[in-house]
């Protein structure tokens, strides 16, 4: 059994460099280290779309042995992949009325979201005589999951309702912690932390950061930190460079090369007008695929590139569902066969974001299935088609 996708023709390759996924891993281990915390790793979206099991495979190689998920099917299947009894598996979505023995029998910790679910779990741990590990999430200021500010007062004023539970993770979600001057980020880091002083300590700790809480500081590390994007080589924050190693490319061959003149027009909605003479080349990328529509012709003011060797072409006309046209103008030796790549060094996941007007989680976690997929580095053997 592979992860491979089952288009071995497909004249578009997806290349996942695991090696460089784990290194990114590592880098966010040692951040938090610095801070005297640990580094588990969010696999949700089949591992934000790369694969749930080579990703996690050179994640636990990495030495990681703590995995988030968000639903309790992905975990189910983590659990499946990693049966150790030295991993800890979460899923983050709450304990649904009904679930309680699944989230036991598969050795996963549920996450509670309310004083509802903390009910349930507690009664199901009863009448077990047992206490499998649970998480518990507090809202911060997401205003989504999490227990709200009212029922946190309760528990705090009511400890007796954690009696009996092993609690893990006592954890919250930032907000804006990308944006490294926004005064939210410090908000919630203190109320995390006064709503911590007033609970009984996590048997495994306290956790507020993700990839962009990371780089925040020693302050919003807490015991442990719960990274995802930076992981799969998106950028943390704006500050700078990226310090994490891009994990993709995306390498599409030339399929046709066409030689235009004004005034003619190229794609969907004659969106493109060519001005002079131009060379078109179409790839079998599409808006199918995951390469985003918005990323071609639209209000977008800077539109998606490619390369060609080091040669930047830009997309031009409209992305459609199984193609898309580039100005290979500037790169007069492309031949019919030639690769392109459409992400990459040069071009990444957050620069096609940037041009799709969107952000590098949407570009990653839509990487569609018809993409003939190679894996490099350590574990790679029998995945790729």
């Amino acid at each position: 059994m592979t992860n491979a996708a089952p288009f071995p023709h497909s004249p578009t390759e997806l290349i996942i460099d695991l090696d460089a996924l784990a290194d990114n891993w590592r880098v966010l281990r040692d951040r938090a280290a610095e801070g005297g915390a640990f580094a588990t790793a969010v696999v949700k979206a089949d591992g934000y779309g790369l694969g749930i099991a080579p990703v996690s495979g050179a994640l636990h190689r990495a030495g990681c042995r703590s995995f988030f998920t968000a639903h309790l099917d992905e975990a189910i299947r983590l659990r499946a992949i990693l049966p150790g009894a030295d991993v800890e598996i979460s899923a983050m979505n709450g304990l649904m009325a009904g679930e309680e023995s699944v989230y036991a029998e598969h050795r996963i910790a549920p996450t509670l979201n309310d004083l509802g679910q903390i009910e349930r779990w507690r009664a199901f741990c009863r009448a077990e005589e047992s206490a499998p590990p649970a998480n518990l999430h507090v809202d911060t200021g997401m205003c989504r999951l999490g227990l709200p500010g009212q029922e946190v007062e309760r528990l705090t004023a009511e400890p007796e309702r954690l009696e009996g539970l092993a609690i893990d993770h006592l954890m919250s979600h930032l907000v804006m912690a990308d944006a490294t001057d926004a005064p939210i980020n410090r908000r919630q880091q203190e109320d995390f932390a006064a709503i911590c002083a007033r609970l009984a300590p996590p048997r495994r700790g306290r956790m507020l950061a993700n990839s962009s809480g990371c780089f925040l500081g020693a302050d919003w590390l807490f015991d442990c930190v719960r990274p995802g994007i930076s992981i799969y080589g998106g950028k943390p924050n704006d500050l700078g460079p990226n310090p994490m190693k891009p994990v993709v490319r995306l390498a599409a061959k030339i399929l046709q090369i066409r030689d235009v003149d004004a005034p003619q027009t190229v794609g969907y909605g004659a969106a493109h007008r060519v001005e002079g003479p131009t060379r078109v080349a179409t790839v079998a990328v599409g808006y199918a695929d995951g390469y985003l529509r918005t990323a071609g012709a639209g209000p977008i003011p800077k539109g998606a590139v490619a390369h060609i060797g080091q040669q930047e072409v830009p997309v031009i006309g409209r992305i459609s569902m199984d193609l898309t046209t580039l100005d290979v103008s500037a790169a007069p030796e492309a031949r019919v066969g030639d690769v392109i790549d459409m992400l990459g060094p040069l071009n990444t996941v957050d620069d096609l974001a940037d041009a799709a007007g969107t952000i590098g989680y949407e570009i990653l976690t839509s990487l569609g299935p018809r993409y003939r997929r190679t894996y490099l580095g350590a574990g790679a053997e029998g995945l790729s088609a």
